[in-house]
């Protein structure tokens, strides 16, 4: 016997259930809506954590999806600090962690994602953190009360961020990084470049084409980061970015399919293989009727529209999920990207304007089509390649036109 009945269970307590929450009010549902996330803080945003709550510039309660009093206006039960333990999508029963077991009638399953721990020696020493909540930040941000000299170790979003933020509360930065260039795995090497010269004008020490070796410590606390080629860097604070993966364990107690790609097998409408059953955020991989294939892209973003989507299938609208990622990163206040994409792969890159003045944009191309791009002060120009990607528009005899910013792009 079920000690509480709903019709809608959001499993995860990130942007991707809270969306998916309010767009089944928004929709017209009527019946119980129960929100399981582990967190003691109800959703929030996720950007602020690298950004603008750890530069102090935000409040804790800015981040959150939505003021306190609003779940109970909309009636929606919110569990903070309470995970599911199991799931059975045939019963269509879940165990929580506080000993209840709930009656749903359709789940949503965005379990989110962990970060990738390092296991080199040293690993346990103190002053070594991994940023994904922002408790994380809380933790890292008491940490640096002390410290002065801190070690990035990635470079990618966390590893660029957080050496931006702390370096505007006066921290000497540094970062150690397997990439030639920051960010080059995802974006390449001319963006990276650009971006690495910001970050170095700024002062921070940039360490590419090397790997972590070990930490040392004293006292049980690290104080030097060294690496594979032999350097040493003195390190009173260490920020780990060493990307995630899906927390797919539920998914997989329950017997649902997973893919390729390490998620939760979904359709493009974001169904599991279990009827009633949908996934959203970093755990999705679904269908993308947009790139043709299998996709899990992990952003906040995506996991935000994912909700959406999820909501209005659950109400029986099926809708695929046909939303082009967007992302963006900001480097303090030095510079800030957007992208939209993403682009697995690419065989050529078209630049249009200037990385010399900071007013440019990137297009990724794949057998003569617009995959991605990436601007950087030209947000007009992601409008058309929003429309290029989706109609898949073959730009190769026009590549010229792509890269002059005295041309028309909606003339593509």
């Amino acid at each position: 016997m079920a000690d509480h009945e709903v019709q809608y269970l959001l499993v995860g307590g990130g942007l991707a259930s809270a969306n998916c929450a309010r767009w089944l009010r928004e929709s017209g549902a009527d019946g119980a809506i129960l929100l399981v996330g582990r967190e003691p803080d109800p959703p929030y945003n996720r950007p602020p954590c690298s950004k603008g709550y750890m530069q102090g510039g935000e409040a804790r309660e800015d981040a959150y999806f939505r003021p306190g009093d609003w779940w109970e206006e909309q009636s929606i039960e919110l569990l903070t600090r309470t995970s599911v333990l199991r799931l059975d999508p045939a019963q269509r029963e879940a165990r929580l962690s506080n000993r209840q077991t709930v009656a749903f009638e359709q789940a949503l399953l965005a379990t989110g994602a962990n970060v990738r721990v390092l296991h080199v020696e040293g690993g346990r020493l103190d002053g070594l953190h991994y940023l994904r909540t922002l408790g994380n930040v809380d933790s890292i941000l008491a940490d640096a009360e002390e410290a002065e000299r801190v070690v990035l170790v990635g470079g990618s979003y966390i590893g660029t961020e957080v050496a931006a933020s702390l370096t505007l509360r006066g921290k000497r930065c540094s970062i150690v990084m397997q990439e030639s260039v920051t960010l080059e795995s995802g974006f390449g090497a001319t963006a990276g470049r650009f971006f690495q010269g910001v970050l170095e004008e700024h002062g921070i020490e940039v360490h590419g084409d090397d790997a972590l070796a070990r930490f040392e410590g004293s006292d049980g606390r690290v104080t030097k980061v060294v690496t594979e080629k032999g350097k040493e860097l003195e390190a009173e604070l260490v920020v780990i970015g060493a990307g995630v993966h899906p927390e797919v364990t539920l998914a997989k107690s329950a017997g649902l399919e997973l893919g390729e790609r390490g998620g939760i097998r979904c359709s493009a409408q974001l169904e599991t293989s279990a009827d009633g059953i949908y996934a959203a955020g970093d755990v999705c991989e679904y269908d993308s009727p947009i790139h043709r294939r299998p996709v899990r892209i992990e952003h906040w973003d995506v996991a935000f529209n994912h909700g959406k989507t999820a909501a209005l299938n659950m109400l029986g609208k099926r809708q695929p999920h046909d939303v082009l990622p967007y992302f963006f990163s900001d480097l303090a206040d030095w510079s800030s990207m957007e992208y939209v994409g993403p682009a697995y792969g690419w065989d050529e890159e078209v630049v249009r304007g200037s990385t010399d003045n900071g007013d440019f944009s990137i297009w990724y191309l794949q057998d003569g089509r617009v995959a991605a791009a990436l601007s950087v002060g030209r947000s007009e120009d992601l409008e058309h390649a929003r429309r290029l990607i989706t109609e898949r528009t073959d730009v190769s005899q026009r590549k010229a036109a792509l890269g002059d910013v005295h041309s028309e792009l909606g003339e593509l």
